[in-house]
This record gives structure tokens, sequence and C-alpha cells, in this order.
């Protein structure tokens, strides 16, 4: 037997070197205006017997695996006692494994009773990846994404309080050029309350089969912001995020117009020094044309 993954697939750029079991195809809601990943797909979730036959497999391939990420979009929407099952049998076939994570959207979590979760935790499911792409609601609602600032902060620190390590990012320049100051604000306020334990942020780059959609749920002229505003408003996520407990953060994504990252707030005059001279030189930034989304 050969594992043959549903493409596209998609992964953290942290879980590079995980091996990859797509749990579910797809996303369960699928209408997020700035996300292209999974429109190709129909969600569906997995048999059982399938997923034990390719773990299996890998097991016998890749024995010394430490690290595991289950894909698509949408693993913890599985039936608590399915995902039990999958783990169960992750790490009964792994010897060395470590982690195991996934994506989950905030309703996801909040569905979830907290036993459900801290079961899952003592599982070994460990990490969950949140999108909170914005802290303003009225962004949010634009960009269709599903769930309020309050219900992001609420899952985010349920997932938090039940154990779990908690990886969350957000989108520069999501709110466009009109309600840019709006986004960046209330996305640091948003961040601050739930303290994640690591902190990615992305940069709007629309492709191609979701332009359309996205500009017309906007349902007003988005105005893209340039290089500088897009630095201006990563000057600010730094500047105000204030958690009581240290937080890993990058920038590091192929849709950004610089790679940086440190930890926060230990490193946070050393990154705001860092932008500073970006502005001063934008021919430093990365070229167009190589990023995306």
């Amino acid at each position: 037997m050969q594992i043959v993954y549903d493409y596209p697939l998609y992964r953290p750029p942290s879980e590079a070197n995980s091996v990859i079991f797509q749990v579910t195809i797809g996303c369960s809601y699928n209408k997020c205006s700035f996300c292209n990943m999974y429109r190709t797909k129909k969600y569906v979730e997995r048999q059982l017997d399938e997923l034990k036959s390719e773990i299996d497999l890998v097991s016998v391939e890749q024995p010394w695996t430490r690290r595991i990420f289950l894909a698509d979009g949408d693993a913890l929407n599985l039936q608590t006692t399915v995902l039990l099952q999958i783990l169960e049998y992750l790490y009964l076939k792994f010897n060395y494994l470590e982690r195991v994570s996934c994506y989950a959207m905030p309703r996801n979590i909040l569905e979830k009773k907290d036993t459900e979760l801290q079961t899952l935790r003592e599982a070994g499911l460990s990490m969950l990846y949140v999108g909170i792409e914005s802290g303003n609601d009225l962004v949010l609602r634009k960009i269709t994404k599903g769930a309020s600032q309050r219900q992001i902060i609420h899952s985010c620190r349920k997932a938090k309080d039940n154990g779990f390590n908690l990886s969350c990012m957000i989108i520069l320049g999501i709110g466009g050029r009109t309600y840019s100051t709006q986004h960046i604000i209330d996305t640091v306020k948003t961040v601050n309350e739930i303290s994640p334990d690591y902190l990615a942020a992305l940069t709007l780059n629309l492709e191609q089969g979701i332009y359309d959609e996205f500009m017309f749920k906007y349902s007003k002229q988005f105005e893209p912001l340039n290089d500088l505003e897009l630095l201006k408003e990563l000057h600010i996520l730094i500047n105000g995020i204030n958690s009581k407990y240290p937080i890993t953060f990058r920038a590091n994504h192929a849709s950004n117009v610089y790679s940086i990252g440190g930890t926060l707030p230990d490193d946070r005059e050393n990154l705001l020094s860092l932008i500073h001279e970006l502005t001063l030189n934008p021919g430093r930034l990365r070229d167009k044309r190589l990023r995306r989304f």
C-alpha cells in the first residue's frame, strides 16, 4: 500500500519535518473569503480502518517519527471518540512520538466539552493551530471568518486552560487601508488576552481563485496596503504585545515582506529596530513576485 494524499496539502511552517496524516479531507466550514486552501475539496472524514493501514505503513518506513500533524484543515471537527482511537493507534505504532498537532477552528474548540479536550490532551494531542486573522469584529464579518473576537478569545483560552500548546495566526493587511488601524489595534488586544505560546503574522496575498469572492464579500472597496503600511501594522503589533508569558513570534511566512522572528517581549526592541531599518531601506524587502499566501 502507498499513501496517496488528496492535494493540495497544507501544514504550518513549523510542521515541515512532521509526518502528515489526512484524517479529514478539506474543511467543514470552508467559507473564509481570504482562504483558497480547500475550495477544490468536499469535506470528508476518513475511515478509521483506512487510516490505520496508512499508519501501519509509515510506522515501518519511518519508525523514528517524533512529530505528526493531522490534516486537513478540520481534524478537531472529528468526534472525540474517533480522534481518541486515532491518537491511541499513533502512539501504539510510533514508539518515539513526542507531539501530535492539528489545525482547529474556534467553533471546533467551543463545541468540545472541557472533559473532551482534557481527554484528547491526555491522549497526546498536544498542540492546536488557531487562525485569529483579526481581532476586529467588523473585519471578521467582512472576511466571513465565522467567529467573533469574543468567541476567538474564549476558544483559545479554553484550549490553553485544558493544557494545549497554542499557536495562533494573524493576517497583516486584512483590514485594508480603511480598517487598518482598527484591525491591528484590536488584534493586539486579542493576542494579549489570549497569550498564545506561539504567534505567526502572515500577510494578506489574495490568490486569483479567491480574489473575486473576497472583494464581493467585503462589500466595500478594499484597498490593499503597500509595503510601508504593512510594516507599520507589524510595528504596532510587536510594540503592543504585552503578554504575561513569553510568546515565540514569527513573521517568516512566504507571504511576508521580510522574514523576522524572536521572543516577545525580550526581543521587542531589536525587532522594532529592524522594522525601522526596513522602512528606510525598502529595497531589502522580499520581491513581490516571490510572495504567496
